[in-house]
């Protein structure tokens, strides 16, 4: 299995201009896509304090055409199923094509509070901006129909976090307002995005922003890897895999989860490692640990042939790319915040260099990188869990298809007119074999990582 690398000093240069965009006065010299992001004077988002989720919640992931995409929904599935299985989360899907926050309000009842969620999220504000210049009209809109879905939510014992639009890579081609920039598009949604902000405040609840992540993020990427990378999607506004990774970290953290997946100290010197909760020491000899874990790293990619929809595949991966998922992670602090797999080690000689590998992939670091620790799950994106992951991927793929089937065929077919209620017995008797399926998937990994000193 081949490993694409990126050279250390490209990855703190790409770090580093992420980190200087999130100050909103930093002036770019030759904005990529005319993005200024000067111009754009936002609310500072509310910080976010302890873990949202509790045991055995019921996930509903509520938006338009992009969360109907099952990208970021299907990531997040993926993360909450491997990276915290004691929490034992279920997810749905309710992603509805150019839908505006008035149409989900209209439907929430039958098709989201009907399977009684304990937590949701919402992702509206991109059809809702009309896809034009900023009126008051389009804000108010939004506010009162954002407002009366949180009460809706909050009414029947659920749980929200406020999910911001996410940017605008271009003036999509179905917009009548030819004579609007991209600018005035973008700063339309920054107008949204503020006023989920002010909402989540007065409804005291969550707050997801998606929309400074993206922006900042793609501006960086333009400059870094290609002035042709679209964080926002080819079409300006449905991302690919790197987009919707950024949302899905913007969720994910607003959820509260401390992303420790797993600590494995080493005594390189008398060859004894212990393991953080969720792993097992099976053996170790001559400086060679076998693991089983039934806690997973988030993977960014799959074996090839063992990938599912569109899912990146390892060999072919280019992190440089926005339909990269690893491209995604190194714009934001993915793996930092959320996908920490540590290995440690003590006793190792100073100014040496060890050889670690994981499965079928080796990698040198010197011995105070060791004793810092290293986080496997960043440095091996090639890892042995890739396989496990796909194989729990391809069922969440599946489950959550069938979801939009269920909402938007079943939901709406003559039968369910005269017979709602069957049509959604007869339904879940369909989806639930597709769910036992992911469950089923997410078995213990068992790996092996040798140190040896080079």
């Amino acid at each position: 299995m081949r490993r694409i690398k990126i050279m250390r000093s490209k990855t703190i240069l790409l770090l580093g201009i992420f980190v200087c965009t999130l100050g909103l006065t930093q002036t770019f010299a030759q904005q990529p896509s005319n993005i200024r992001l000067e111009e754009f004077k936002l609310l500072k988002a509310p910080a976010t304090h302890g873990l949202l989720l509790k045991q055995g919640d019921r996930l509903a992931i509520c938006g338009d055409s992009i969360t109907e995409q099952k990208m970021y929904s299907r990531l997040m599935e993926d993360y909450l199923t491997v990276c915290e299985p004691k929490l034992d989360v279920t997810v749905r899907q309710y992603g509805w094509s150019g839908e505006r926050a008035p149409g989900f309000l209209a439907r929430m009842t039958n098709d989201c509070l009907h399977f009684k969620p304990t937590i949701a999220t919402t992702c509206y504000g991109m059809n809702d901006h009309e896809y034009r210049a900023y009126e008051d009209q389009i804000g108010q809109t939004y506010r009162q129909s954002s407002t009366a879905i949180i009460e809706a939510f909050k009414a029947n014992g659920v749980r929200v976090i406020q999910g911001s639009p996410g940017c605008v890579g271009k003036v999509p081609g179905w917009t009548k307002h030819t004579n609007d920039t991209l600018m005035d598009l973008n700063l339309n949604l920054a107008r949204l995005r503020d006023i989920d902000i002010d909402i989540a405040k007065k409804e005291n609840v969550r707050f997801a922003d998606v929309f400074w992540p993206m922006l900042s993020a793609g501006v960086a990427a333009q400059k870094e890897f290609d002035p042709q990378y679209a964080i926002a999607g080819k079409d300006g506004v449905h991302p690919g895999w790197a987009g919707h990774t950024i949302m899905a970290y913007a969720f994910l953290k607003a959820m509260g989860l401390n992303g420790d997946i797993g600590r494995f100290s080493v005594d390189v010197k008398k060859g004894k490692m212990t393991v953080s909760a969720g792993h097992t020491l099976v053996s170790a000899q001559d400086g060679e640990f076998k693991i089983t874990s039934a806690r997973y790293p988030f993977c960014a990619c799959a074996p090839e042939g063992q990938s599912a929809a569109s899912f990146p595949v390892c060999e072919n991966d280019n992190p440089a790319k926005d339909n990269s998922i690893r491209s995604g992670m190194a714009l934001v602090p993915f793996n930092e915040d959320l996908n920490r797999l540590t290995l440690k080690a003590t006793h190792v000689k100073a100014g040496g260099r060890y050889k670690v590998t994981w499965g079928s992939e080796s990698k040198t670091f010197a011995a105070e990188q060791l004793k810092r620790g290293i986080n496997l799950a960043a440095e091996f994106p090639c890892n042995p869990f890739c396989a496990a992951f796909a194989k729990v991927d391809a069922a969440v793929a599946a489950k959550q298809a069938y979801e939009t089937k269920q909402i938007k065929q079943a939901f709406r077919s003559p039968e369910a007119k005269t017979d709602m209620e069957g049509v959604a017995d007869r339904t879940e008797k369909e989806r639930a074999p597709l769910a036992a399926a992911i469950r089923a998937a997410f078995v213990p990994v068992t790996h092996t990582i040798k140190i040896a000193a080079e």
